[in-house]
């Protein structure tokens, strides 16, 4: 059950996402839209943290009806390894993706700032297609919640290169600099679609290239 609640997360994350890109772009002027497309935004990034708390609560439970977990997981592992898991595969990394892009997409939408109401509406608008984005291609084409059937008594067990506790947090630190770049590409397509990148412009810009460029580096240096 926990597994089809979590499809079912992020399967809503992908309709708010949605919703908030359409509102993001075509409503840009109105006030009361754009505020809309901000809700919507915090609201998807809910939705993505529900789905991959439940993902990680498959993998400590050692729930090998999940095909995911089988594959990435074992009965006997610490527990630090249990969790790593979670991201440590394709299908978890791709939840992992969605999950940053939609919370990179509602801090956005939360901290305006100074920032004009076209550039702020038409940056969330562009940050939920991102997600939308990775929500299509990880629900259709690589569901972290599909079944297994028969389930495996122990589970194949996380790959090597993962169990180091510094190796085991390096993936998640390079998807906060990775993902966290939409967010300088959505307000260089917000700036182009307004057609004005003006000082405002690069002063919103900054701050999240530096977040997204530090998390980068701290996650290469945990590789190494």
């Amino acid at each position: 059950m926990i597994a089809e609640i979590g499809a079912f997360a992020a399967a809503l994350a992908l309709a708010l996402s949605f919703a908030q890109g359409g509102l993001g772009l075509l409503y840009a002027n109105s006030e009361a839209r754009a505020a809309a497309a901000a809700a919507l935004a915090q609201a998807a990034a809910l939705c993505c943290a529900i789905a991959f708390a439940l993902l990680i609560t498959l993998f400590v439970q050692s729930d090998f009806t999940v095909a995911v977990v089988a594959a990435n997981s074992h009965i006997d592992k610490p527990l630090i390894y249990k969790i790593a898991g979670a991201w440590g595969n394709h299908e978890g990394s791709m939840l992992l993706w969605c999950m940053v892009s939609a919370l990179f997409g509602a801090i956005f939408a939360t901290l305006r700032g100074k920032q004009s109401l076209g550039l702020w509406s038409r940056t969330i608008g562009v940050q939920g297609l991102v997600t939308v984005g990775a929500l299509i291609y990880t629900l259709f084409l690589s569901n972290p919640f599909a079944r297994l059937d028969p389930a495996p008594m122990v589970g194949s067990g996380l790959n090597p290169l993962l169990q180091d506790p510094a190796l085991a947090a390096h993936p998640p630190l390079l998807y906060l600099g990775y993902v966290g770049m939409s967010v300088p590409f959505s307000l260089a397509l917000a700036a182009l679609i307004e057609g004005r990148a003006d000082q405002a412009w690069a002063r919103a810009l900054r701050p999240w290239t530096l977040i997204a460029w530090t998390c980068l580096t701290l996650g290469i240096g945990l590789g190494s």
